[in-house]
């Protein structure tokens, strides 16, 4: 009798796509059924996610064995790609919906899982992606909600690698400091690997994503973000907006004009990254202009606040 050992599915890590799409530490299963790791900066192994966003693009493909998907999602710190390949048939109906949506200039908020993938360039570059297990439309709610799960999940492993720094670099100085057994590994990988990692950068991306949640622009002075005691996000000293399109229009005009005015299309997105429609960014775009005044329009789809 032939014994088989089941490979265990790995967890779905939630991270932003700055944290993913600035890895280039691969590893690559060893048997058939062993898992590939892609290893951030921050020491997490990226076997599977769970990432959201606003749909940004996607373009369907024709081939010999029929058509596959390309696309890409944005959160608050940049862009997630994926692809649905022409062999997952379980996935097509609802991509070609998906589509169709996107192609009539819908623009929504979607939630994957998926599995990291990479490639090497002629370079020697690694460019990540995922390839796309499952998928759906989700709301603001779900939206918010994971941007702030995930907050809490890249603050974790931050102030984990910042204690990493001043402990020998080994599994067992990183163990008796009470490191976790799941970051462990990868923090010794990410630590002899990269040699230019921007706390603050992560520190920011976080504020972000936090911002978009509370539906605020708010700049890095007027916020404090801090890990309590039962490693959940806190936030401090934060103006505690209303989530409405007024307040992320005019934070985006105020924080991105550089005397040129802001593209309709980016007012659009950072509304639709706080978790508001599109709908009710345009209607909103359309009545600060003609009805209050707040917004100047110099040129066509350009927009300026009224000084």
């Amino acid at each position: 009798m032939i014994s088989t050992t089941r490979i265990q599915r790995q967890s779905a890590i939630r991270l932003f796509a700055q944290e993913f799409s600035e890895s280039n530490l691969t590893e690559q299963g060893i048997g058939e059924y062993d898992p590939s790791f892609v290893i951030t900066k921050l020491g997490v192994k990226v076997n599977r996610a769970l990432f959201c966003g606003v749909i940004d693009r996607l373009e369907k493909r024709e081939g010999d064995n029929g058509p596959s998907f390309n696309g890409q999602i944005r959160d608050p710190t940049g862009i997630n790609r994926f692809n649905v390949a022409s062999f997952q048939p379980e996935l097509q109906a609802d991509m070609e919906e998906l589509f169709a949506r996107y192609e009539s200039g819908d623009r929504f908020l979607l939630a994957i899982v998926g599995k990291s993938r990479w490639f090497e360039g002629d370079e020697g570059g690694i460019f990540t992606s995922f390839r796309v297990e499952e998928f759906t439309v989700i709301n603001q709610e779900a939206y918010l909600n994971w941007l702030i799960d995930t907050s809490d999940a890249t603050l974790r492993r931050l102030n984990f690698y910042e204690q990493s720094l001043e402990l020998e670099l080994n599994k067992e100085s990183l163990i008796a400091s009470g490191f976790p057994k799941d970051l462990v590994d990868g923090t010794l990988l990410a630590r002899q690997h990269y040699s230019n990692v921007d706390a603050e950068n992560y520190r920011l991306g976080i504020l972000k994503a936090l911002s978009s949640a509370l539906g605020s622009s708010v700049g890095i002075n007027q916020t404090v973000i801090v890990q309590n005691e039962t490693n959940d996000v806190e936030i401090t000293d934060m103006d505690e907006n209303i989530i409405n399109p007024e307040n992320v229009i005019l934070d985006t005009i105020k924080n991105l004009d550089i005397g040129t005015g802001v593209e309709y299309d980016k007012l659009v997105e950072a509304c639709t990254l706080s978790g508001i429609s599109r709908e009710s960014a345009e209607d909103c775009i359309e009545d600060l202009r003609d009805v209050k005044g707040d917004i100047i329009e110099p040129r066509f789809g350009f927009f300026r606040l009224l000084e």
